[in-house]
Formats: structure tokens, C-alpha cells, sequence
């Protein structure tokens, strides 16, 4: 249909009507240089911000910003400039409130070619364009329609003729693009800017009019869509065609914000190490939105010390743990990691540990610009790299402060805005609670191992019985601290008894309960029980325990909540489960008597390196009750060796028990070595790396106490044969050269064989041991075990045991198959102790 004279008149009018801009007011006036610092100031400037010149000169233009450049601006900045820029920016009152200014930024040249800017700029309210009355005759409906609409949509709209070049703009499209409807009108997109983006944009125009069809691109910026619409006539003709930019930033910074914090949750705790768990916080923020990072813990926390919920409005010490750099080598910390430092209360970091939650900053800030210049090094660093913006959130879980993250930019050119602090806020939070599991983590374990070494035996205990080597190994796991143990008590008659359990359970609950077992096990193997016995009454100690835990663990109120809380009650209110593996070796006799409760039998290594596996019956583990043990005795040649491990021992390198204990018997096969040398070679051969369980290793080389070293016999029950047992004793002693021991000796065995001969039967016998001091055995038929009392005045008895107790260093009694043993032990002179002594690793 043609188009009417009137009706092209008023399209013409129409499209002029969209992008006409009003003369704006501009009479603000400042000179920026070409490193972007103010170099004059004007006195409307000062009218319109409320700085005065002292205020700002010198200082960088960027500081008035109150929001992102235009991306107009920044497009231009990149480019080479050419007759200038015009927009909006918002810019900061020095009263703190924002102002929308309309800006025209003039390039100039000075002698020596450098550019600098004459920046002119009016309230935005002034300057802002409005759409003029139109052609006259036009109706209310048709202004409506034509003009007013058009021209006041937010959504920036162009026009474009069959040549691809600009009819007409409303205001949003001209405040996109940075020019007025009449420096671009006539001209295509690419005329307007010579990036490629937009050359291709303008290429996409020339299809839109060539083909007739729509299309959409989003390669212009990654928060914006533009489309191409072709506008035709009502013969279907391509007249021209309409751009259409929608702009979806806050939706792309909201996902962007989305996909950031759902990689910092699988990047940051992915160990129980607070310092690797720090440096994967730097990490994941300097590979998104920051230049630098920095993450301090308060030194408090770094000792391992009980944080404090709030830290009070003063100055903090802190320890540098992580920090990372988009330069290499992190050139702008002004502290080493590792170092240690003071905030003072007026610092971003203390601000923020006071203030409970993140905030932001820029350099130009009055106390900002005074704690940089405390430390000379920051200073420094500060003008080197430019750094302009940074935030400060502290790192809280649980209501505990831990420490402070920094987060810096210097080659980023826009300042952190608010999204950036409610990012940092989140993945600092989420890091904050991997921070304190692995602080908690640390010190539970590290407590745990505490108790755990603090119960196994200590060395140089003196004993001829066996050469002694061990090791325990913790496991490198999450679940901490397990309740493996060992342990070598040295016993009566020269004996040591072995032992090896293994406490179900992990951390501080299992080491527990370990130390428990071991002090039980060590007060009955001082009572001389045998194997069996031995574990038969452990069992019952173990079921008693596990019920009273129990009890306990209902009476307890229920108001904890969590999974803390939960994890933490199931492991209080689980059965309680051990194995136990419990020999004793006599180097008179060089017999070994071994019982097992649920606990892997020994491995023996003759003097020859042959290994063998005695079958000693597993048993159930502790705590099943009401089934026996079962003891086996083993008798072995001199220099023997006896491997006592736990399960952990074979399953660090295969999950198959049954592999592990072939490659420890290869381990263990071979030329004889020391039991120090044949320890460290079983650990390098079943441990290349630490597995998920506690190790324990223990490996007896066995002596025999020679002849010359053991003197026994027999006593008739008669009194005359008393004064027979002290003559003997003394003769026994000058041939062993111990002539100082002889009168506490001769006192002794006139007690003892005095008690077997009036309160015991017969047979009785004399033993006289000397290994590392001098024991005095009296056994006899009875099973009744005397008992120390305290005697009256007038008593005529009861005196005796009590002088055995004072004259010798210990003293007690033991059940035989056949009756019981009563001996007493003196110490010795290191000089008079047997050549045959042997110090246990």
C-alpha cells in the first residue's frame, strides 16, 4: 500500500523523535592525565560532589565511581580514542550518597602526544533527553504510539533502513551505545566501532535485510541478547530493521554467582588440613573474581587453642596460611605464609572480625590509606600493583571466629561491588566450616595420639627374657586414631608377658577404652594368671564396660542435635568390641603360652630363618562372653622369634588377610637379623603406604637364661632345714659374687621357707634366679596365697611378710598347676647384674 505524503512526513518525525537528546547543562569540569589521576578540579565539580580540589587532585579518577563504567566506556577506553564519549555514570557524594551524572569525556593532546581528558559532566536529572512534541496534527493516541512509547522503553531500541544504517534510537539504545541519535545517524554499526564483535553484528544486519529473517546473537556481551527484526512493508518488502538489546545481567551474575559456589563446594575441603583447606579457598577466588588473596587464621587457633566467639575491638595477631596471586609468586603480599602479624582495630580485617560479617573497601578510604602505610612493604605494594578495591570477610562456623580472608584487585579495572561481597561471603563461609572440621579433626587426633603413645611401653625396661623391637604406625585416615596397642610387662621369674589387642572403633572413645584393657590386662598378668584365665576375666570386663556405657549413654538427655551429635552417640552407645593376643615366655624353660581372643595367632622364626604359624585356637573376641580360651603352649630354641601384629599390619597393602600374612612371612624368612633390623623390614615391606587402620608390631628375639644363672632345692618340711635353706642361699650368693646381698637374703628365705613349712604341704622347693636383680622363689603343694596384715603388739605372728616387703623391691605370688609360688625380687648394683641383660626397644 503507498504510503501517503503526511503519513512519510510523519514516520520521518517519528524516527527523529526516538533518539533526539535534549542540550544538557554540563558545567562540571575536571582534567584527568593519561594514567587516569585527576590533574585539575573545578569549582562546579566541587559544587556537584562536595570535594574540594586538595580532595582530589592527584588522586585516580576512578575513586568517584559509585557503580561499573558503562560498558560503552570501557569499549571506548580500549580503543583508540577518537572525538570522544558521552553518558551516564553514577558517581559518589563525598557525603556518601550516590549522584547520576550525564558525562562527556573530550581526548586531548599535549606536546609530547600524550592524551589526557577534559571530563565534563552535569547532573544526570539535567541533562537527561526527552522526546520532542512531534509533527502538529498528531493526536494524543498517535503521540502515544509513536513518540512517547518508543522513546521512554527501557529496553534499548534502534532503527535501521534498507542500508543497514541508523534511522533513529530511543534513549536507552543511545545511552548503550555512548552518542547522541545525531552523531550516529547515517551511519552503519560498523562505522560506529571497529571491534569485531561488532563488525560482525553489522554483517548479521546485512543477512537480516538480504534474507528477510530474524535472528538472535549473544556474542555481543556475555550478560546481553540482541535481536535482528526485519521490518517490512504490507507487500512483504524488507524496508529496514529494528535492533533489540535485552539486558539479563543480574540473572548472569546470579548464575555465574551459582556456578562459583557450587565449585568452591568441591574444591575447598576435599582434605582435613587446614592449611590445604585455606589455599583452596585463595584458589577457587582468584580463579574467579579476584587478583589476590590472602587467608589469615587468628594466631590463637593457630596454636591449636580454643577460638573465641567474638573477638573484642582491639588489636588481633594472625598467622598467614595461604594466599594466591594472578601473578606468579603472589608478588604482592606484603607477609610471607607462615608469618605472623598485628591488626590494629581501625584495619579492614579487624573491622570485619568485629563486625561479624564482610566488608568492602576502596584504597582512597581515610583509615584504609593509614593502615597501608604502617607497613612500608604494603605501602609499596599498593602503588607498584595498582591495587584499588579489596574486601575483608571473616572466617566464622559454628559461632566461632577462625580468622579473615582479604580479597584484592588490581588488574580487574571494576572495583568489588556488592554481588562480589555476597560471593565472597558465601564460598568464605562454606570454607569456614572445612576450616573447623579440619581444626577440630587435628586436635582430636593429635589428642588421641597423645594418650595412644603415652600408653604403649617405654623403653630400656630391664629384662634377659628377650631383645625387644616395635612400632605403631596411626592411620592416615579421616576416622582418626584407632585402639591398637602392645605391650611387655615384665612378670615374676625372670618371665615377660606379650600382649597385642585391637579396640574397635576410632578416635578419642577407642583410645579410651584401649587404655582400659591395657591397665587390666597389666593388673591381672601381675596376679601371675595364665593365658586363658587372663582372658577370660578380661571378657567379663569388657561386658561389664559395654553395659555400663550403655546405661549411661540412656541416661544422658537427648538435646544435642546434629550430626556431631549423632555420630557422637553412636559411638558411645555401640557395642564394645576388642581382640587380644596374650603370651607369656619363660627363659628358664624357653617355653612361650599363648591364648587368643579373636586376635591373629604369632609367627615364629627359628634361629635358622625358618617361619612357622602355630595354631593357636582364635577364641571369640572380648566381649562375646560365656565361651572359654584356650591356652598352647609352644616350646622354642634359643634366639627365636616371636611376631605379634595387628590386622592392620596385613591389610595396608592388599584387602586379602590371607596375602598379607604370606608376604610377612617372606618378610620375615631369611639370614637371621636383629629384632630392631627385622621390624623396619616388615614395615617396608607391607606399608609402602599408610593404610586406613592403626599398625602395630611387636617382635620378641628370645634368650634362655643359661644354667649357671638358676639355683634350686628342695626344702624338707622340717624346721632344722631352715637354717639348711640360709646356708645354702649364702653359698649360692659368693658364687655368684653377690657377697652385699647375702644378709637381706638369708632374712628372706627364712621367712618364706618358714611360711611353706607352717601353713603349706609338700613338696616345696628353693629357687634362687639372677637376671637383672636377684629373685627368691619358694613354691609349694597349697594353693592358699598368703596375705600381709598389719600385726598387733602382742601378736607372735604376721610380722613376716611385712619384712619380706620392706627388704626387697617387690614381692608377691603366682598359682601353679600344682600349688603356688611366693617370691620376692631385690635390686641389684648395676655392676652385679646378670652379663646376659638385655634393654628392651
Amino acid at each position: 500500500m503507498p504510503m501517503r505524503k503526511d503519513d512519510s512526513a510523519r514516520s520521518r518525525g517519528g524516527a527523529g523523535e526516538i533518539g533526539h537528546q535534549r542540550a544538557a547543562p554540563l558545567s562540571a569540569a575536571i582534567e584527568v592525565d593519561a594514567r587516569g589521576y585527576i590533574t585539575a578540579w573545578g569549582a562546579d565539580a566541587a559544587r556537584l560532589l562536595g570535594y574540594q580540589p586538595g580532595d582530589m587532585l592527584g588522586h585516580p579518577v576512578r575513586d568517584l565511581l559509585a557503580g561499573d563504567l558503562p560498558a560503552s566506556a570501557r569499549r571506548y577506553l580500549r580503543a583508540q580514542p577518537g572525538d570522544g564519549w558521552s553518558g551516564p555514570i553514577m558517581a559518589r557524594h563525598r557525603g556518601g550518597h550516590r549522584v547520576p551524572l550525564a558525562v562527556q569525556a573530550h581526548p586531548l593532546t599535549d606536546a609530547r602526544g600524550g592524551i589526557h581528558w577534559l571530563v565534563v559532566a552535569g547532573r544526570e536529572a539535567e541533562a537527561r533527553p526527552g522526546p520532542e512534541p512531534g509533527p502538529p496534527g498528531l493526536s494524543e493516541e498517535e503521540r502515544l504510539l509513536e513518540n512517547w512509547t518508543l522513546a521512554q522503553m527501557p529496553i534499548p531500541v534502534a532503527v535501521y533502513n534498507a542500508q543497514a544504517r541508523l534511522v533513529g534510537a530511543n534513549v536507552a539504545m543511545t545511552r548503550l551505545m555512548g552518542r547522541s541519535v545525531d552523531r550516529m545517524r547515517g551511519l552503519r554499526l560498523r562505522e560506529m566501532d571497529p571491534r569485531p564483535i561488532v563488525q560482525e553484528l553489522d554483517r548479521l544486519q546485512e543477512q537480516v535485510i538480504r534474507t528477510g529473517e530474524g535472528l538472535s546473537h549473544e556474542g555481543f556481551d556475555p550478560a546481553r541478547t540482541v535481536y535482528l527484526i526485519p521490518v517490512k512493508d504490507a507487500m512483504g518488502v524488507v524496508r529496514g530493521l529494528s535492533a533489540v538489546v535485552f539486558d539479563y545481567t543480574e540473572q548472569y551474575r546470579a548464575r555465574r554467582r551459582l556456578v562459583i559456589v557450587a565449585e568452591a563446594s568441591g574444591r575447598i575441603g576435599t582434605t582435613l588440613d587446614v592449611t590445604r583447606t585455606a589455599q583452596e579457598l585463595a584458589d577457587v577466588a582468584v580463579d574467579r573474581f579476584a587478583d589476590f588473596v590472602t587467608v589469615d587464621l587468628l594466631d590463637a587457633i593457630y596454636h591449636g587453642q580454643e577460638p573465641m566467639v567474638r573477638p573484642a575491638s582491639r588489636a588481633v595477631d594472625f598467622r598467614r596460611i595461604a594466599q594466591q596471586s594472578v601473578l606468579a609468586g603472589c608478588p604482592e603480599a606484603a607477609l610471607e605464609a607462615g608469618g605472623a602479624e598485628s591488626w590494629p582495630e581501625y584495619s579492614p580485617p579487624a573491622q570485619a572480625l568485629t563486625a561479624g560479617r564482610g566488608v568492602r573497601h576502596s584504597i582512597r578510604d581515610e583509615e584504609i590509606r593509614r593502615w597501608i602505610r604502617e607497613v612500608p612493604r604494603r605501602a609499596e605494594s599498593v602503588h607498584r600493583y595498582g591495587i584499588h578495591s579489596m574486601m575483608a570477610v571473616p572466617l566464622i562456623a559454628r559461632g566461632t571466629t577462625l580468622g579473615v580472608a582479604m580479597f584484592y584487585r588490581h588488574r580487574t579495572r571494576d572495583p568489588f561491588d556488592d554481588d562480589d561481597l555476597l560471593l565472597a561471603e558465601e564460598i568464605t563461609a562454606r570454607a569456614a566450616v572445612c576450616v573447623d572440621n579440619a581444626r577440630r579433626y587435628t586436635r582430636e587426633r593429635a589428642v588421641s595420639l597423645a594418650i595412644q603413645r603415652s600408653m604403649l611401653p617405654r623403653t630400656g625396661m630391664r629384662q634377659v627374657a628377650a631383645s625387644i623391637a616395635s612400632r605403631y604406625l596411626p592411620a592416615r585416615t579421616a576416622a582418626g586414631v584407632g585402639g591398637d596397642w602392645f605391650d611387655v610387662i615384665r612378670l615374676s621369674g625372670a618371665r615377660i608377658a606379650l600382649v597385642v589387642g585391637d579396640v574397635v572403633g576410632h578416635g578419642v572413645h577407642a583410645v579410651a577404652t584401649m587404655g582400659r584393657l591395657r591397665t587390666a590386662v597389666r593388673t591381672l598378668a601381675d596376679i601371675g594368671l595364665p593365658p586363658d584365665e587372663l582372658l577370660t576375666h578380661l571378657d567379663d570386663l569388657v561386658i561389664r564396660l559395654d553395659e555400663e556405657e550403655f546405661h549411661t549413654a540412656e541416661a544422658e538427655p537427648r538435646h544435642q542435635t546434629g550430626d556431631d551429635a549423632a555420630e557422637e552417640r553412636k559411638d558411645s552407645t555401640g557395642e564394645l568390641g576388642a581382640t587380644c593376643l596374650y603370651g607369656v615366655y619363660d627363659p628358664i624353660t624357653r617355653t612361650a603360652s599363648f591364648a587368643s581372643a579373636g586376635h591373629p595367632a604369632p609367627v615364629v622364626v627359628t634361629p635358622g630363618g625358618a617361619v612357622t604359624l602355630p595354631r593357636v585356637p582364635p577364641g571369640p573376641p572380648l566381649g562375646v562372653g560365656g565361651l572359654p580360651f584356650e591356652t598352647v603352649d609352644l616350646e622354642l630354641p634359643e634366639d627365636s622369634t616371636l611376631v605379634l601384629y595387628t590386622d592392620g599390619l596385613l591389610r595396608s597393602t592388599t584387602v586379602d588377610p590371607d596375602e598379607g600374612l604370606a608376604l610377612l612371612c617372606r618378610a620375615l624368612a631369611g639370614p637371621a637379623e636383629s629384632a630392631e633390623q627385622m621390624c623396619q623390614s616388615v614395615l617396608d615391606v607391607l606399608t609402602p603406604e599408610r593404610g586406613s587402620d592403626d599398625i602395630a608390631l611387636l617382635i620378641a628375639r628370645t634368650r634362655t637364661l643359661d644354667t649357671g644363672s638358676v639355683a634350686t632345692r628342695d626344702v624338707s618340711a622340717t624346721p632344722a632345714t631352715v637354717a639348711e635353706a640360709r646356708r645354702w642361699a649364702t653359698r649360692q650368693l659368693m658364687a655368684w659374687g653377690l657377697e652385699e646381698a647375702v644378709f637381706t637374703t638369708e632374712l628372706v628365705v627364712s621367712e618364706l621357707v618358714t611360711n611353706a613349712i607352717r601353713h603349706a604341704s609338700s613338696p616345696i622347693q628353693l629357687r634362687l634366679i639372677h637376671d637383672t636383680g636377684l629373685i627368691c622363689e619358694v613354691s609349694d603343694a597349697s594353693s592358699t596365697a598368703p596375705h600381709m596384715r598389719r600385726a598387733r603388739s602382742f601378736d607372735e605372728g604376721g610380722r613376716g611378710l611385712l619384712l619380706v616387703a620392706q627388704l626387697t623391691q617387690r614381692w608377691g605370688t603366682r598359682q601353679t598347676p600344682h600349688g603356688k609360688v611366693i617370691w620376692a625380687e631385690q635390686s641389684l648394683p648395676p655392676g652385679h647384674v646378670n652379663d646376659a641383660l638385655s634393654i628392651s626397644a
